[in-house]
């Protein structure tokens, strides 16, 4: 991912510095395990522990020659190492995967960490928001039309509730994704005993794969992939109900706008929604990476390394597109204004079509059919979107050549706008509550 999108936290986990202290601890890690056991020499841990990460450009300027990244880290290491003598002992009954699908496991543990507290963070902030919009009335839309009364904290809801799911998907997918292995070529334990990976993942906080051929099949990896896409595209609907707010025929809702942002370099008045707009653009980067890391399940035989390209791509690029989203999203909520009368103008602007469901609803209680009820109020509404004249008027009309009679008062307590909020109490009870 670009400098651009990254913010330092979860840039420093995918960071190739990172990832080599990584390397060098769980290549310790096997050493402690071994000497424990007497395979190798006790006195060589100790100053492999002490021997300096080696840097990215000193590992790259050997893989250059090696065309092998494990062995340019291990010799890069090994000159950092006193004596050197010590460094024969790292890697000890390995193959390469061990340490890769091991440290990657810890690196993806660290990155969802960071991921589930902005996620918290994001959660809290449209529950509060709901919860203060929760009477904020507000036209409800099917297909971009005026559909009935709502308020716009019930809509806010949707969206907190949608990203505690998010999030809580992401927790489960934290334990799928930290599954290591280190069971040497192939994975039968040929040169190493189960115990040592047995004592990585106890010091790592992972657990051993239930089995691993020479890697870690990557459904877990997957799965982690997914959760990530699900959570951003949450992110990319609050940012899209946003943009439509935000049109100047909605006016609705705003992004925040701060002293001496501009909107456009040719018209001055434009405040446009860019926020958003960068929110639903960055979730189909995050999107994307589903199917090249899935595409990594099946492996010939034991083991290959067509999976190793792409994920050292798109891993980093969907977890620190989605922390990106997160942030950005958090921001947007927290600074977003709402324009309560604006969405009060926008809730009559149909002259009361918006009631036409209710009015259906009552006048089939009076012993109606439904058919002749439907033909009455569409005839009514009908002329309502081409006159411009109150629904109530024409209802009133059509009900008179037809010799219906309508019960004026019933119908004024029925087309009430708050009578459309009463019933989602229950809904912000249950908000209330969301952690």
């Amino acid at each position: 991912m670009i400098e651009r999108y990254t913010l330092p936290e979860i840039g420093r986990v995918f960071s190739d510095a990172h990832k080599y202290e990584l390397w060098c601890r769980v290549e310790t890690l096997v050493m402690e395990a071994h000497a424990e056991a007497g395979t190798i020499p006790a006195d060589s841990v100790e100053p492999v522990r002490q021997a300096p990460p080696p840097t990215p450009e000193r590992v790259a300027e050997i893989e250059a020659v090696t065309q092998h990244d494990v062995i340019a880290f291990l010799t890069a290491w090994a000159d950092n190492t006193e004596p050197r003598e010590a460094a024969k002992w790292v890697h000890f009954g390995m193959t390469s995967s061990d340490l890769l699908d091991t440290a990657l496991a810890a690196q993806l543990v660290e990155a969802t960490d960071i991921l589930l507290a902005k996620a918290d963070a994001l959660v809290a902030a449209l529950r509060d928001h709901a919860l203060e919009h929760r009477g904020t009335l507000r036209v409800g839309r099917t297909h971009g039309i005026h559909g009935e009364p709502d308020v716009w904290g019930h809509r806010v809801a949707d969206f907190a509730f949608g990203m505690a799911r998010s999030r809580d998907r992401l927790r489960r997918a934290r334990e799928a994704v930290g599954v290591m292995a280190i069971s040497g070529p192939v994975g039968t334990y040929s040169n190493i005993d189960p115990k040592v990976e047995a004592y990585v993942a106890g010091k790592l906080g992972l657990r051993p794969a239930d089995v691993s051929t020479q890697v870690v099949l990557r459904d877990g990896i997957s799965e982690w992939v997914s959760c990530l896409a699900i959570m951003a595209t949450v992110c990319e609907a609050v940012a899209l109900e946003v943009r439509h707010g935000q049109r100047t025929e909605v006016r609705e809702l705003w992004e925040p706008f701060g002293k001496g942002q501009k909107g456009s370099s040719a018209m001055p008045h434009k405040k446009n929604p860019i926020m958003s707009e960068r929110i639903c653009g960055m979730a189909r980067n995050v999107r994307a990476q589903i199917v090249p890391v899935m595409e990594g399940i099946p492996l010939w035989h034991e083991r290959d390394i067509s999976h190793s390209s792409t994920e050292r791509i798109s891993l980093p690029d969907a977890a620190i597109a989605t922390d990106y989203l997160l942030n950005l999203t958090t921001k947007l909520v927290t600074g977003l204004v709402v324009d309560a009368d604006r969405m009060l103008v926008n809730l009559d602007a149909t002259h009361g079509l918006i009631y036409s469901s209710t009015v259906v609803s009552e006048l089939i209680e009076t012993g109606l059919s439904r058919e002749d009820v439907y033909a009455v109020v569409q005839s009514a509404a009908m002329r309502t979107w081409d006159t411009g004249a109150p629904f109530r008027q024409t209802l009133r009309e059509e009900a008179d050549a037809r010799g219906i009679a309508l019960d004026e008062a019933r119908l004024d307590e029925v087309c009430r706008p708050e009578r459309f909020t009463e019933r989602l109490a229950g809904v912000f009870e249950r908000l209330e509550k969301l952690a």
